[in-house]
């Protein structure tokens, strides 16, 4: 899985006629993409059979996502496994258990062939850790300046067993909201990559993929209403959604949101709310109060979990005057606060 040297190519940076359907472009494949992903059939479709198929009551489910982010490559991660994560991540959360994804790349002209490399390698190392299998794809080249390097959009497959039935229509006021692991890593890591501000700072994005830890969680709490992860927009964008949904009210409290003291430092600095910050790694759930403290035991258990921590809890519709606000936060001062969907946006190119 490791990148590779530029064998057949004799250019270390992408040209027009690696996209011409030519000896060029399949060297840039041949070279690129066929040692991390497995040479192709040579079909324009990939032909898939699994058992999971079979299980009476099973449902497909079916996802897709584009990445723009830049950089394309930052502190945790790069634009190719923020693919196959956030794919991955579309699944999980539904209650699906990922298995192929397809992976299309428009690239621009003049993209180093060893930035795509090292894209694709990453890849194809984080399918094997989510245990799904990139199967089909695409590749185009467009011109300088058409767009930024390196655009990349995956669609995921996946397998929902009978009896699972995740949907933040059954979230019901008393349910326990809890989220896995710190906030706001993502987004205030590609802010600072960006090296606009002059940000000094060891930050990481989270990004990872989840679906062994939603496994682990609902094999803890089989009662678990809701899942999602909260990408663009963060946990204030996810939580508006789901009591949307749901038809009810959700109330946070700020004392337990696990935020690190640099992502603090850095909204603070800018004047940004880190409710609104992208994660890349972090989701948000709701299980009946009941099997609340054996979700949190269960995500604890996975490395993508140390963080978890329940942060509030959903609410009749006019329960603390939720019915002009869906979603509430009780802050450190014991005050509420609406906690709105985002106007605008705050962090632009975030995924």
């Amino acid at each position: 899985m490791n990148a590779i040297a530029f064998g057949a190519l004799r250019d270390s940076h992408v040209t027009l006629s690696h996209g011409g359907g030519g000896k060029a472009m399949a060297d840039l494949i041949e070279t690129v993409f066929f040692p991390a992903f497995g040479p192709g059939s040579g079909e324009d479709q990939a032909r898939l059979t699994a058992d999971a198929l079979c299980e009476p009551g099973a449902r497909l489910a079916l996802t897709t996502d584009s990445f723009v982010v830049t950089p394309l490559e930052f502190p945790g991660g790069d634009i190719g496994k923020l693919a196959v994560c956030g794919t991955v991540n579309d699944l999980a959360v539904g209650g699906a258990r990922p298995l192929w994804l397809s992976a299309a790349f428009i690239i621009e002209e003049g993209c180093e062939i060893a930035l795509l490399q090292r894209v694709v390698a990453s890849m194809a190392r984080e399918a094997v850790l989510a245990g799904v299998r990139i199967v089909t794809g695409d590749t185009k080249v467009v011109g300088r300046g058409s767009a930024d390097g390196l655009f990349v959009t995956t669609s995921g497959v996946g397998v929902i067993p009978a009896g699972r039935d995740l949907a933040a229509a059954r979230i019901r006021p008393g349910d326990v909201v809890l989220v896995n692991g710190v906030l706001g890593d993502h987004g205030a890591a590609i802010l600072a990559a960006r090296g606009d501000l002059a940000l000094s700072t060891d930050l990481v994005s989270d990004c990872q993929g989840l679906g062994h830890l939603m496994e682990a969680v609902l094999a803890a709490a089989p009662g678990t209403r809701a899942a999602r992860d909260a990408t663009r927009g963060g946990l204030a964008a996810a939580l508006n959604e789901m009591a949307l949904a749901a038809g009810c009210g959700i109330e946070i409290r700020e004392d337990a949101l696990p935020l690190r003291p640099e992502v603090r430092g850095v909204c603070e600095i800018l004047g940004l709310d880190p409710l609104y910050l992208a994660n890349e790694g972090t989701m948000v759930l709701f299980v009946p109060e009941a099997e609340a403290e054996a979700a949190l035991t269960a995500m604890r258990s996975r490395p993508e979990g140390q963080g978890a921590a329940i942060i509030g809890r959903a609410v009749a519709a006019s329960e603390g005057g939720a019915h002009t606000a869906r979603v509430q936060m009780v802050t450190s001062f014991g005050g509420r606060r609406i906690v709105d969907r985002l106007v605008g946006e705050q962090l632009p190119r975030i995924c």
